[in-house]
């Protein structure tokens, strides 16, 4: 146990070196990919476990992960502009959160016609169940649930529990 915490100590003080800003005793796992670290910033007691892959695809690119949130194993955070994950959420496994989309008007070739999007904002003490998927624009309200395998196109408001492809509400935490 100990082990495991030092190794996941040494590798967020190498996230810090190589740029992010780290706050105070947060971990992350082995095999964790980030790119241009430079745009992330991680609150105190954050934990990320293995395999995440933390995609910045420019220098400009903003995340901002709260303090004591989890980032659950074979996560996918892929930002273009901006997205913020509130204090105390957590992330189970596989969960992969996108702001942007590519255009695909049928006049041209989808890789030659660019992305568009919007920041992806998820609040405080949310839980996003396995293998969901956030798409861009979106904000997801404080204390909401997403259930596993969900995919959010809309807000989601607070304390709502949501599911489904498209997600709908389905209950809210009492």
């Amino acid at each position: 146990m100990r082990l495991r915490l030092a190794m996941g100590r040494l590798r967020a003080l190498w996230l810090r070196l190589r740029g992010a800003r780290v706050g105070a005793k947060s971990l992350a796992g082995p095999r964790l990919v980030a790119r241009n670290v430079s745009g992330i910033t991680l609150g105190m007691r954050v934990e990320i476990e293995h395999d995440v892959f933390l995609k910045l695809v420019s220098s400009e690119a903003r995340l901002t992960v709260g303090d004591y949130a989890f980032i659950g194993h074979g996560c996918e955070i892929d930002v273009y502009t901006s997205v913020s994950i509130g204090a105390h959420t957590l992330l189970a496994p596989g969960v992969f959160v996108t702001d942007h989309t590519h255009n695909h008007a049928a006049s041209r070739r989808i890789d030659e016609q660019g992305i568009r999007g919007g920041p992806v904002t998820i609040g405080d003490d949310a839980w996003l169940g396995a293998h969901c998927i956030v798409m861009a624009g979106v904000t997801i309200g404080d204390g909401a649930i997403v259930g596993a395998g969900a995919v959010v196109t809309r807000d989601v408001a607070p304390n709502a529990v949501v599911a489904g492809v498209p997600a709908k509400v389905i209950g809210s935490r009492s």
